[in-house]
């Protein structure tokens, strides 16, 4: 075969895996759409887009699993697993998040791991813990929506059925209905304790079925145990990823399940669900680790809702015109229902999975580029943009938020995510998918002007590092036994611009109980940061110095007050490396006078603070 035919086959091969990769990965149905970036915003904008901003998550997950267990586990037997975003229409289109309290089998003290214990009496955990995304108290901690055993709540949200014996820490079996009482929840000094009322799990009310499950789980108890009656059940399988991988084996399931508080006051479990193969012609397949044959088709068909107290599990097809799923109704006729069975308020909460969204964009990053000659050069490879976390970098993972969409008039609930160009940090692009009804699934790429720089996420850190106000505050904090910790910074877009928050958070080595102390707003050349996103964004656009004028307005006054306890504390800043000069150089006399004049100074800045918080007081 001479040369010109092999390139050409080559090219040919080449279209056919674009083409092919784009359709198996979805990609093909991807719309792109212009972002025109003008950065013309004004506060005005930001009020008539206030349910995106009041709906700006500030809460980032990883602090905020530490505020709940710490406030909110009650006892140490209970245990928050993983906190998840969801929304919720309550008094508003409201975004929140929400951690289910399991009680896993390792929460029981050691002392306490009997038999009866961990198979009789200790069977469920109880409640969900639910605050908004952006509303803090007047001490740093979220505000709580649904707390406490037994669940209480601030909003018109039915709580019923709160126990949960099927969760994501669920792994050993259970015996209910039996002579023994339930610990059902803690109240005071008191327990409460019930006897489970469901239909879940098997009888085992004859001879025959208990040595059969003594034998299932090699444990002779069940078999001689006293405490079993004729109307006793025995549950297993109750870790619900286990419970739908049993029941399903053949289809693959995204790591985050996540709780939502139905309209009928139960609790249920939503599980995504994906049909995948590794056989499909042409496409690039996406390796999970280097020993495994990578799967190079993909579809979110099926989602699944599991009942926390009953365990009961339904296979809903969301996607009937995946060929795969076709085939599994076929073979299985009883397993799946459509996705019109669904009860409406479920489907007021199904999402589009992060999982398969991280590989879209994966995907995508490569196979925007159609043209074979351009994607042979990689000349418009994309990327994934870092953040920082702690004091490392890590890719930024996709976040959602409620925002009204460009050209749209209401706000909705999407999945999104800022593009980079590849090895640099300017944004090019944001993917986003869309959450609710009926455009649920629709994903959208909004490129933006290649003739602008627009920050991406790594040079708006830079800038708020490089802020003297803003590092000197925050390595402060960092001296004096606690530990500062930046959450996500998200990419907010309004109109034809972008806002960027980040939040703060303070943890004391003791306590460690992050703190939400600071929020961080750049826009344009500006970078801010205050006590709330509101004075922030007030600051930013310049509507405090605005209001100096007006007597009756103390934001200006405030934000004031904070400007010069900025400058105080990096005189106090320099005193102190100062000080850990002189002591390098056994300079001792230095050393303390550098401490006391650093003690002067922290001193004023107490007492400037005490004055700015009386002051509001009086006002």
């Amino acid at each position: 075969m001479s040369l010109r035919k092999c390139l050409g086959l080559g090219a040919k091969v080449k279209l056919n895996n674009i083409k092919f990769t784009r359709a198996a990965f979805g990609l093909n149905k991807i719309k792109v759409k212009p972002f025109s970036v003008d950065q013309n915003l004004t506060y005005k904008d930001i009020l008539d887009n206030r349910n995106t901003i009041q709906n700006i998550r500030l809460w980032d997950r990883r602090p905020l699993i530490q505020t709940y267990k710490q406030l909110q586990e009650i006892r140490l037997y209970y245990n928050f697993n993983s906190v998840l975003v969801d929304r919720y229409h309550l008094d508003k289109y409201t975004e929140v998040v929400l951690g289910a309290r399991e009680l896993p089998e390792s929460g029981i003290p050691a002392r306490a791991q009997t038999w009866v214990n961990n198979h009789l009496i200790y069977t469920h955990g109880y409640g969900v813990v639910m605050n908004p995304v952006n509303e803090i108290t007047s001490d740093g901690m979220p505000e709580l929506i649904v707390k406490d055993i037994p669940p209480t709540t601030s909003v018109n949200l039915n709580i019923k059925q709160m126990a949960i014996y099927y969760g994501e820490e669920t792994n050993q079996f259970v015996l209910v209905n039996t002579r023994a009482k339930e610990f059902d929840y803690p109240k005071g000094d008191d327990n409460i304790y019930a006897s489970y009322a469901g239909k879940g799990g098997v009888q085992i009310s004859s001879l025959f079925r208990r040595l059969v499950y003594a034998w299932k789980f090699s444990d002779i108890n069940i078999l001689f145990t006293g405490y079993l009656t004729d109307q006793s059940r025995i549950m297993f399988y109750r870790n619900i990823m286990q419970r739908v991988a049993t029941l399903a084996p053949f289809l693959s399931f995204d790591s985050q399940p996540y709780p939502v508080v139905g309209k009928d006051g139960n609790l249920y479990w939503i599980q995504d669900a994906f049909t995948t193969s590794n056989m499909f012609p042409y496409s690039e397949p996406l390796y999970h680790n280097p020993i495994e044959r990578g799967i190079n088709y993909i579809n979110n068909s099926v989602k699944i809702v599991i009942n926390a107290y009953t365990g009961e599990v339904s296979f809903y097809v969301i996607n009937p015109k995946d060929p795969l799923v076709q085939t599994y109704e076929k073979i299985y006729p009883k397993l799946f229902k459509p996705f019109s069975d669904m009860p409406d308020f479920l489907k007021a909460h199904i999402r589009y999975p992060t999982d398969l969204f991280n590989i879209q964009t994966k995907m995508y990053n490569v196979y925007h580029m159609t043209d074979p000659k351009v994607f042979y050069n990689q000349e418009d490879y994309w990327d994934i943009p870092n953040e920082t976390y702690r004091s490392g970098e890590q890719k930024i993972f996709p976040y959602y938020i409620i925002m009204r969409l460009p050209g749209t008039k209401d706000e909705e609930f999407i999945l999104m995510i800022p593009i980079t160009p590849s090895k640099k940090d300017n944004m090019n692009a944001w993917l986003c998918a869309r959450c609710d009804a009926p455009n649920y699934g629709e994903l959208i790429v909004y490129t933006l002007p290649k003739d602008k720089l627009i920050y991406g996420p790594m040079q708006i850190q830079a800038r708020i590092n490089q802020q003297p106000d803003i590092s000197s505050e925050l390595t402060l904090w960092g001296q004096q036994g606690s530990r500062v910790i930046k959450g996500n910074q998200l990419v907010i877009p309004i109109k034809n611009s972008f806002i960027y928050v980040e939040p703060v958070y303070l943890q004391s080595e003791e306590g460690q109980i992050p703190q939400l102390k600071r929020v961080i707003v750049a826009f344009k050349e500006k970078v801010k940061m205050r006590k709330t996103l509101d004075e922030a964004l007030k600051a930013v656009f310049n509507i405090g110095a605005d209001q100096m004028i007006n007597p009756q307005q103390s934001t200006s006054k405030h934000i004031r007050g904070i400007n010069m306890l900025s400058i105080d504390a990096q005189k106090a800043l320099k005193h102190y490396k100062n000080a850990l000069n002189s002591l390098q150089q056994d300079d001792w006399a230095n050393f303390g006078k550098e401490l006391q004049q650093m003690k002067s100074v922290l001193t004023k800045m107490t007492q400037t603070e005490t004055n700015s918080s009386s002051t509001q007081k009086v006002k």
